[in-house]
């Protein structure tokens, strides 16, 4: 992995778009690493009893698919100084064996010469409709 250089960034540059699919099988993997063991993620009868279409991917799963896009950029996961996102839809999976595509971008909107920062708007969509509110990254690169 490369480091990006904070010298070859400018405002306007999009950062390569990342497209991932979530299953049922992602979900419950996900649950197993970070102790979320919430029903209305993997049990089709808790989501309808919650009122929801079907089950839905943890909102911090999607949160976290959006740092990847900047982290991958980045080429340094701890060049991440501030990442801050509002949820705003779920991400249906269904039972369905394809699941649920997620399409994630990124654009650089600000430099910060002095702190050699780069502020990165992103956006997630699920069904061509934005899941998370003003997600907003601040990196810090290399010279």
């Amino acid at each position: 992995m490369t480091t990006r250089s904070y010298a070859g960034v400018s405002v306007g540059d999009e950062l390569p778009p990342l497209t991932v699919v979530l299953t049922r099988e992602n979900l419950v993997r996900y649950a197993g690493a970070s102790l979320d063991f919430n029903k209305i993620h993997w049990d089709d009868k808790t989501a309808a009893e919650a009122g929801l279409p079907d089950v839905i991917a943890h909102g911090m799963l999607t949160m976290a698919l959006v740092a990847r896009v900047v982290t991958d950029w980045a080429g340094d996961p701890g060049a991440l100084m501030t990442y801050r996102t509002k949820f705003t839809r779920p991400v249906i999976v269904p039972n369905d064996g394809v699941g649920a595509t997620v399409e994630l971008t990124g654009r650089v909107t600000e430099k910060d010469d002095t702190e050699r920062t780069v502020r990165v708007e992103l956006t997630a969509k699920f069904e061509g409709k934005t899941v998370l509110g003003r997600p907003m990254a601040v990196v810090r690169l290399l010279s």
